[in-house]
């Protein structure tokens, strides 16, 4: 968690999926086409599926609150104590440990199967100001390796993951270590020290050091990797390094899976710890669904780095997010919004990790017009060209083509362009998959069939693409090692210029 934030954080659709109203004895329903039984239908479950666990940070004095616990109960298989594991509340006196809320936690995990995250040993914020106040660099060795022995220990063979040691390097171009109490008291040696002290404190866990602004390949992300390939050349017991990801909405460093990667060569599992996405509130729809689209880069970045084990989003719901306390006027970070409603970024992330929207009831009444707070409807039948079918485009149009790909999967991003002189008002773009790749997943569009010649129409809310202005839609697809893009594009008959 970033250092400066840290006392305020105590805070796609399956492209088989149909939907339409029809009435039947007078009642609105929706008839949704129930996804493959193989797809899972929640972050965890599909995470799971893909040997990852999908968690988040967690409140224990918020698992009373009925919506709060049912969210995060069904929807997640990993638990970060967002801070009931830090130093101010395990040991705020010298010697005196508290554990009730971080044992509650542990337990809540433990019954459902979750995994936990352990967070975190080694911190200069949230520290309790007796230790602040020691002046002697043995003294807070002894300290600190004591504080480690306890509380690793009180949970030894109960956490899968330990940040051992959080945000130790400050930010900016230097890669310079942070000036902490430890860092002034006991020097560099401090972190390897406290890595050593976990690995006897608990065996079994990983071992992990975490911070922020390192998503992408800069000095401090260097620093932080010079430091890894040392400790494991020397033998200090590092096992894996946290990615904390708070983001902003379009910063997604275009080398993110580049950094992962390199960690990863360098012989240590990477977790995404803490992501979240922030953007300017009240939160319009362009930036919902820029946020999906990041979330789902991010995702699909981890999914394509085989020691990536983990993502964590910081929070269960926009409610309680630390982020508008921190950045007045930023927030909607999260996959939930203060309603506990599912958000686009939901969606992204579930098709991302191989996952489909769970059916719809048949009772359900149908939905209203998707709004920033509302989960997005699922797709229209594929055989049904949206809410009109689509006319010629006048002027031209402009198709930005982006593809991630891993092993024998890819995602895709599509952006389509008006860059012709009047409004588009209902759009089929119609292209050619390379041989091998079969779409299994898309949102904000349907596309059918799922290979060879395919027609991607819009949904009833991007229907209408002003002059001048663009529109997004993407899918998930496996390959047989193709993972090239189409020639060309046809926009409402209209051929399209490829950027």
């Amino acid at each position: 968690m970033n250092a400066d934030h840290g006392r305020r954080k105590r805070r796609l659709s399956t492209i088989a999926l149909t939907i339409s109203a029809m009435a039947v004895a007078g009642v609105a329903a929706i008839v949704v086409a129930a996804p493959p039984s193989s797809a899972a239908s929640t972050l965890g479950a599909a995470a799971a599926e893909k040997g990852r666990v999908f968690g988040a940070a967690v409140a224990n004095n918020r698992l009373s609150e009925t919506q709060y616990a049912t969210t995060f109960d069904t929807e997640f298989n990993g638990l970060t104590p967002e801070n009931e594991m830090k130093w101010d509340t395990t040991e705020s006196s010298r010697g005196s440990f508290n554990y009730a809320a971080a044992d509650n936690l542990v337990n809540h995990a433990a019954t459902r199967g979750m995994k936990v995250r352990g967070h975190t040993l080694v911190w200069h914020s949230q520290l309790p100001g007796w230790v602040s106040n020691i002046t002697s660099g043995t003294e807070l060795l002894s300290v600190m390796r004591n504080h480690i022995a306890n509380v690793a220990g009180h949970f030894a063979g109960k956490i899968q993951y330990w940040d051992v040691v959080n945000e130790a390097f400050e930010d900016g171009g230097s890669g310079a270590r942070r000036q902490s109490v430890f860092q002034q008291r006991i020097g560099d040696s401090y972190i390897e020290e406290a890595f050593r002290a976990a690995r006897a404190a608990d065996p079994t866990a990983k071992l992990c050091y975490n911070d922020y602004s390192t998503d992408g390949v800069n000095a401090k992300s260097t620093a932080i990797f010079n430091m890894v390939r040392d400790f494991k050349a020397r033998g200090v017991p590092i096992d894996c390094v946290g990615f904390q990801a708070h983001l902003i909405v379009n910063q997604v460093p275009g080398d993110y899976q580049a950094n992962l990667q390199r960690f990863a060569d360098a012989g240590v599992d990477v977790n995404i710890t803490e992501l979240d996405i922030r953007m300017p509130t009240p939160a319009s729809t362009t930036n919902l669904q820029a946020q999906a689209n990041n979330y789902r880069s991010v995702v699909a970045g981890c999914l394509a780095v085989a020691r990536c084990t983990s993502i964590t989003v910081w929070g269960v719901t926009d409610k309680y997010s630390w982020v508008p306390s921190t950045f007045p006027g930023q927030g909607a970070a999260l996959l939930f919004d203060d309603n506990y409603n599912k958000k686009p970024a939901y969606d992204a992330t579930l098709s991302a990790l191989g996952g489909a929207a769970a059916t719809v009831s048949p009772t359900s009444p149908r939905p209203s017009s998707p709004s920033p707070s509302s989960p997005r409807p699922s797709s229209p039948s594929p055989s049904s060209p949206g809410p009109s079918s689509p006319g010629p485009t006048a002027g031209g149009c402009r198709v930005t083509y982006a593809i991630n790909a891993w092993n024998t999967g890819l995602v895709t991003q599509v952006t389509i362009a008006n860059t012709g002189n009047a409004t588009i008002n209902g759009w089929a773009l119609a292209f050619t998959l390379p041989g091998g790749q079969v779409i299994t997943s898309a949102w904000n569009a349907t596309i059918t069939p799922t290979s060879g010649a395919v027609t991607a129409r819009n949904m009833p809310y991007n229907a209408t693409i002003a002059p001048g202005g663009s529109t997004s839609m993407g899918f998930q697809a496996t390959h047989t090692g193709n993972t090239g893009r189409p020639a060309s594009f046809t926009l409402n008959g209209t051929v399209c210029s490829i950027a």
